[in-house]
Formats: structure tokens, sequence, C-alpha cells
């Protein structure tokens, strides 16, 4: 299986109380603190389908310069979802099944570009989308326990999606098993490595407390396993892929 990153933005920046200010009553962190942001997802090939985790922001969103007082910006435009995918080889059509972590418009703004795909979420990501249909598979999670999150569905050989409530109410992350590691995909878990290692949430949630749980289910797996920590909104994803780095807590 080859995993690959689809690069949609970079150059950008988080600050600091974004990245790390969840469920915190006082103002403890630096505003002049950032981080290196950026946004791609990524992709597994595995030699018969083309399996997407996510699908970038629509491709009408205009591309933006930063704003004075902005907590987040995601950078410059590289390129749109699909030209972006065409520049790794695949055309829209090659793509067989697209996993959602969540219903954010900057991880399902181009599901409607993949005609062939069958695309899997959630059940209360579906709901919250009032997505349907044939090509529409409302996750249950109904394949028992993965490691230590104790519920899972199998995608396929090696490929694990599984529940991680709280940045919304049906997030979730997606685990790749491939040659003796372990890449977590887990949308927008933590935003930069340094909230992960830190044990810190970002201020966007839906469930603060599930939120938490996630975080420790997710932090406990990666120092049970030798995982590759993949992100959406760092830089950082993109390094630990192109190095095979295991996270280290």
């Amino acid at each position: 299986m080859e995993i690959k990153a689809v690069k949609l933005y970079e150059g950008g920046f988080m600050t600091q109380p974004f990245a790390m200010g969840g469920g915190v009553s006082e103002p403890v962190f630096d505003e002049n603190k950032t981080y290196e942001s950026s946004l791609q997802n990524y992709l597994f090939d595995t030699g018969s389908e083309v399996i997407l985790i996510d699908t970038g922001v629509p491709k009408e969103v205009p591309d933006t310069p930063a704003k004075e007082g902005q907590k987040i910006y995601q950078g410059k435009r590289i390129h749109d979802y699909v030209t972006a995918l065409s520049h790794l080889g695949y055309k829209p059509e090659d793509v067989t099944r697209i996993l959602l972590t969540h219903k954010h418009p900057d991880h399902s703004g181009e599901l409607r570009s993949f005609p062939n795909a069958k695309i899997y979420l959630s059940k209360a990501e579906a709901e919250a989308l009032k997505l349907s249909g044939d090509n529409i598979v409302p996750v249950e999670f109904q394949d028992g326990a993965y490691h230590n999150f104790e519920a899972s569905e199998t995608i396929t050989d090696g490929v694990y999606f599984l529940p991680a409530p709280g940045h919304t109410k049906g997030n979730s992350i997606v685990i790749a098993e491939n040659d003796g590691l372990f890449y977590l995909i887990h949308g927008d878990i933590t935003y930069t490595d340094a909230a992960l290692i830190e044990n810190r949430l970002s201020v966007v949630f839906e469930d603060l407390e599930a939120a938490k749980e996630t975080l420790t289910k997710v932090r406990s797996f990666i120092s049970q396993n030798p995982t590759v920590y993949l992100s959406t909104h760092t830089p950082e994803g993109l390094t630990n892929l192109d190095e095979k780095k295991i996270m280290k807590l």
C-alpha cells in the first residue's frame, strides 16, 4: 500500500491560544506564539483501490490573504483538490472510496467530485450533512475493538475507521497498518503536533469531554504502537509521512 499526501495549501499559521486553548478557562497561552499551518489530505493506493481520506475545501472557496488578528490561516492555495490529485497521477473516476473524518467543509468540500466512490462516514456525520443515497455508507462501527478503541469498522485489509468524537459529535479517525507502522490520520484531533505532545485541545470542539477522552485514547495508542501521526493542518504531517517519523510523546 502506498500512502500519499494531497497538498492543498501552504505557508499558513495558527496561534498558540487557538491550537491549545480548548477547555482552558484562563488565557495562559501566548497570543504572539504561532505554529506553521497548511492544508493537506491523504490517500491510500492499495494497488486495487484508491481510497481518499477527506476531500479538502470546495473549489470555489477564494484564496485570501491573512488578516490581522486571525487565529488560524491555512495558507496560500497550491491547487484545488482535483488538480492536486491529478498531480499524483489520479483522476476522479479512479477513486473507489472516501473516508470522511468529519463534516467541516475543509474536509468534505469536494465529496461531489468522485462519481465512482462510496463515501464512508459516521452515522452522526451523515445525518448532520443530510447525506443519503446508494454511495453513502453511514458507519456504525460494528467490527469490535481495535487495540484500545472499543469499536471499529474494517474498510479493507489493514485500514480501519474508528470513532473519535469531540471535535464534532461524529468525528472519526483512520488508521492504516503498513510495513510494521501505524499511520494515524486524525482529521482535527489536534491542529499541530505540539498540542498532541502537550496533551492540549484546540478551541474547536462540539463536545469537550468527548474530545478529552478521544485525545487520551489517541495518545495511549501512540504510546503503545509505532505511529506516524498525519495531520491535516500542519506541514509536520507532510514531514512525518516523508520520513516515516514515529511520534514520541
